[in-house]
């Protein structure tokens, strides 16, 4: 769920600052900023936490995690009326976060024992049976989350869910555009009864430079700029990076797609949250014998539409003024090289951070909304020849997040997802891969390194792993201890090489 660069100018570290509600203006809170000398105290202090709570196990760990689950399951109101307040979202929107947040808590609480449980492996050689192999998941003691604006509930806590399930504690840097609702989320996390291994600093640039600084590990998500600027900096003390970055996801949709289905999912996953979600669908290729059809759908669908924050909305404000530039920017680009707007195109008149959901036809890859992460209410759809054609333009990208293909035919529409490259592909829908707890969600090319929150990846991925090696029998110990013997030393060589070549040659054959 990428973001935009975070603002480089950093806020005054001295009292509070007032957070404005984009949609109106209205003062949706005030925030007190972390002075970045005092990141690595914070840091100290979690290190030391870190220890009982590994030393608590999985299972222990779980408990607290079910009661955290708790806590936000019976504080989604209060959650959900903040989030709203602080990003502008319509209604619709702000529902989302919570319930994707206990989805994935559900998912650790029952599984986290046996995904970080030791796991024993098999002798590679028959005559290495006589030692017992085992890797263990060991957790990085203090993980840093740098998390994006555009889901504040969601970005944050799906991550430092993973990692402290995994037994790491996590110094978690909120964006400063929307620092509000990770103070719920820090106070329902003491309100539970869970240890202090979980902490906020508060803060733009300087901030998340001092994060990076005392991390064993890093989870980045924002643009793929600003994730590059990160890997650097970490890379300085050799230490991991997690980046979800930018997408511009295509959506395919074939000549045999059920086109009223495929209309409706290109409207919400290029409208929700105002566009501004990583896996929203920015570009759409459409097969020419049902182009028409499929754009007729898709303006009937947007034009019922009601933009606005709160409740009885179908989508709310963009997050900012620069927001709505980059989406003016990409708009105009189009329109001067030729592109229409079916809806939209042009900024609404009124208070607010808003803009209208923008279809744009009669686009190609000269256009800004057709090749860079817009990130904002736009629909650009283009006519195609054939599938081969649509493929091609749906990996000419530097991104490569995740896509989305329609087809009836549903083996023909998994071979078409398999050319695609990206991290991961919906059939006959869009943005479902999220709701996917059993399966890593991640990024290829500029989209990202490694993956998110899914799976037991999404737990070990915390983790360094450790291997111990043990005898089984204490017979024939050190035998091989500089044997000086060149008759011993050959006949233990070409035992090795006998043993190693016998499944080789099987497989040759």
């Amino acid at each position: 769920m990428t973001a935009t660069p975070e603002v480089d100018t950093n806020p005054s570290y001295e009292g509070t600052a007032t957070i404005l509600n984009p949609a109106t203006g209205a003062v949706a809170g005030t925030v007190r900023w972390t002075d970045p000398a005092d990141v690595t105290r914070i840091a100290t202090g979690l290190r030391q936490a870190q220890r009982s709570w590994e030393a608590r196990g999985a299972a222990g760990r779980a408990k607290v995690l079910a009661r955290y689950a708790v806590w936000l399951g019976e504080h989604r109101d209060e959650i959900e009326a903040l989030l709203i307040k602080e990003t502008g979202k319509s209604a619709v929107d702000a529902a989302q976060e919570v319930p994707l947040l206990l989805m994935i808590l559900s998912y650790y609480v029952r599984t986290m024992e046996k995904a970080l449980a030791p796991e024993p492996r098999s002798a590679s050689l028959p005559f290495l049976s006589i030692k017992k192999v085992t890797v263990h998941y060991r957790p990085r003691p203090v993980v840093g989350i740098i998390a994006p604006w555009n889901y504040p509930v969601a970005n944050a806590l799906m991550d430092a869910i993973g990692a402290l399930a995994a037994g790491c504690a996590v110094l978690l840097k909120p964006s400063e555009r929307t620092p509000l609702t990770a103070e719920v989320l820090m106070r329902g996390w003491i309100d539970s009864g869970a240890p202090e291994v979980l902490a906020l600093a508060q803060g733009a640039r300087a901030v998340s430079e001092a994060v990076i600084d005392v991390s064993d590990y890093i989870q980045f998500t924002g643009s793929s700029a600003t994730g590059a600027k990160v890997a650097e900096r970490a890379a300085r003390r050799l230490v991991p990076v997690s980046l979800e970055l930018g997408g511009k996801d295509p959506m395919l949709v074939l000549e045999d797609a059920d086109v009223d289905l495929a209309a409706h999912a290109a409207v919400w996953g290029a409208f929700f949250n105002a566009g501004q979600t990583c896996v929203s669908v920015e570009r759409v290729y459409v097969l020419e014998q049902v182009y028409d059809q499929f754009v007729d759908a898709v303006v009937r669908d947007v034009r019922k539409l009601k933009v606005g924050a709160g409740e009885g909305n179908a989508f709310g404000a963009l997050i900012d003024e620069s927001q709505v530039a980059v989406t003016e920017r990409h708009v105009a680009d189009a329109l001067a090289k030729g592109a229409k707007a079916l809806t939209g195109g042009s900024r609404t008149a009124g208070p607010g951070s808003f803009y209208p959901p923008t279809v744009l036809v009669d686009v190609d890859h000269s256009m800004l909304c057709m090749t860079e992460e817009t990130f904002g209410p736009t629909l650009p759809i283009m006519k195609v020849r054939s599938v081969a054609e649509a493929v091609r333009l749906a990996n000419d990208s530097p991104y490569g997040l995740s896509a989305a293909v329609f087809s009836k035919d549903l083996e023909r529409a998994n071979d078409v997802a398999l050319q695609l490259d990206c991290g991961g592909v919906n059939i006959n829908d869009v943005i479902s891969n999220l709701m996917c707890t059993t399966a890593p969600m991640g990024g290829w090319k500029s989209s990202g390194i490694g993956a998110r929150f899914g799976g037991p990846e999404g737990l070990r991925k915390y983790c360094r792993i450790e291997t111990v090696v043990a005898p089984r029998t204490t017979v024939g110990a050190g035998g091989n201890y500089y044997n000086n013997s060149q008759r011993a030393l050959k006949t233990m060589n070409t035992m090795m090489t006998k043993l190693a070549l016998i499944r080789p040659k099987r497989m040759a054959k």
